[in-house]
């Protein structure tokens, strides 16, 4: 057998992880590409994550040079397939008792859209792009992730191909909606054995009756956000809509609730929250139907916006004990009640979290690539690269304090360093910038300096974010 030739080592901890790939990646230049770009992306976020800044070139003239034109290639050329590479990066994770999944987490589906333009990029079209909330040209990706109170991290995505790219429009074979690629992602995590206790995502998946069909046959559960304004058929002066249900459900305060159940969220800071949750018996829900509608608020008389919640579950009510016995003996979805459902949905929350961490630090929609196949192994590229720093958390490189504590103490540093940046004026010592991403081991020295270094901070902001809840009573 022949022996491999030798790569450039990436920097301290990131080796490591970038060799458990090594074997799918067939060729040197293969693996030099993988550690090189991971680096790049794993740099400060002020950094673009373009193919020239990964390889350390000038925007334009530089996309000549001999390391761009690498990466290039490394991207678009080269043989590696991504579905394998995802496959052995959710292994890593899996085989980490810290991110190991569990029955108690959830998988979050959700998409999110970028600006990019061009008629030659594979995907890109006018379209409504979610997280800038207006229609532009742009690429909508739809993906799915695990989640609980600890950790998330992305699992798979799809790309989303606007019509006018298939001969025939909507009527082609190949052509898929958004809902119809969140099923299959849910489908894939179900045959890979991946568990969640539910399905999570936003209002539009939840008003969509066929998707909730499709999870029903799938056998997993759902805990999806209505419209404020969700109504059903019903006869002049009866109860048509949540915002009814919730008006008329007795709420007289905290010390008369009527039918409101008080619910306590624990945040990852220490600090408790009271919600009130109500369960909703009217039009086609109800404790015993299959379908249950909640209505969950830090406000019952006010419903505010921000903090009000309406959701819809398959997750049967909770009963007697020898019915619910019975029922998982059966295969029947396990019981939920008011305080699980919301802990569930808020796992939701990490969704928030990934755009802050993986779609804008790592540089997700800032490819300078056109084909579907290039654009996909970016993709899975930022992925790795943000699993990286839950992979390296195990180990003695990245030591970051996860308890209430630890995170509080971080958060208090992260403030006082804000504060004497802007005692400055806003510019920071240049020194201390300095002495903060040039790498103060050899071991660092190596690679790219700041590269490890930096996935402290980005695993760091994961942990300091808006994290959901850790508990619920």
């Amino acid at each position: 057998m022949t022996k491999r030739l030798p790569v450039t080592p990436a920097p301290g901890a990131l080796e490591d992880y970038a060799a458990r790939f090594d074997d799918l990646l067939g060729v040197r230049a293969q693996r030099e590409g993988f550690r090189r770009y991971l680096e790049g992306l794993l740099l400060p976020a002020e950094r673009n994550k373009t193919l020239t800044a990964l390889a350390n070139t000038e925007p334009v003239k530089g996309a000549q040079h001999a390391s761009a034109q690498a990466l290039q290639w490394f991207l678009s050329e080269s043989r590696w397939d991504p579905k394998s590479v995802n496959a052995k990066r959710i292994e890593l994770l899996g085989a980490d008792p810290k991110t190991a999944p569990n029955q108690g987490g959830v998988l979050v589906i959700d998409e999110h859209g970028d600006r990019k333009w061009g008629k030659k990029t594979a995907h890109v079209g006018r379209q409504y792009l979610a997280n800038i909330g207006k229609v532009d040209s742009g690429v909508v990706s739809v993906s799915s992730l695990w989640a609980d109170e600890g950790v998330y991290y992305p699992l798979q995505f799809e790309p989303y191909t606007p019509e006018h790219h298939f001969e025939k429009g909507k009527a082609s074979p190949a052509f898929r909606t958004k809902l119809k690629i969140a099923l299959e992602l849910v489908e894939r995590s179900a045959k890979m054995g991946m568990p969640f206790r539910a399905v999570v995502a936003d209002s539009f998946y939840g008003e969509d009756e066929g998707f909730k069909e499709g999870l029903g046959k799938l056998g997993v559960g759902y805990v999806l956000a209505l419209k404020p304004s969700h109504s059903w058929w019903h006869k002049e002066g009866t109860i048509g809509a949540l915002w009814q249900v919730a008006e008329g459900a007795g709420w007289k305060g905290a010390d008369e609730p009527g039918e409101w159940v008080e619910v306590v969220r624990t945040f990852r800071d220490g600090h408790e929250e009271v919600w009130w949750a109500l369960e909703v018996e009217a039009g086609p829900y109800g404790p015993q139907r299959a379908q249950r509608a909640l209505v969950v608020s830090t406000d019952p008389e006010g419903l505010p916006d921000l903090s009000t919640w309406y959701l819809v579950t398959n997750l049967p009510h909770p009963g007697p004990e020898e019915d619910r016995a019975l029922g998982e003996e059966e295969g029947a979805l396990p019981a939920a009640g008011l305080s699980e459902a919301v802990r569930l949905y808020g796992l939701r929350m990490w969704v928030e979290q990934s755009y802050k961490q993986v779609k804008h630090a790592s540089g997700w929609s800032q490819y300078q690539v056109r084909s579907d196949l290039a654009i996909r192994r970016h993709w899975q590229l930022v992925c790795c690269a943000f699993s990286f720093c839950w992979w390296a958390s195990s180990s003695d490189f990245l030591e970051v304090d996860t308890s209430p504590a630890g995170v509080v103490a971080a958060k208090k540093d992260e403030e006082d360093a804000a504060a004497e940046t802007a005692e400055r004026g806003g510019k920071g010592d240049r020194g201390e910038e300095a002495a903060a991403i040039v790498a103060e081991s050899v071991e660092e020295g190596e690679g790219v300096a700041g590269a490890v270094r930096d996935g402290v901070a980005l695993l760091e902001g994961v942990l300091l974010g808006s994290a959901p809840a850790k508990g619920v009573r």
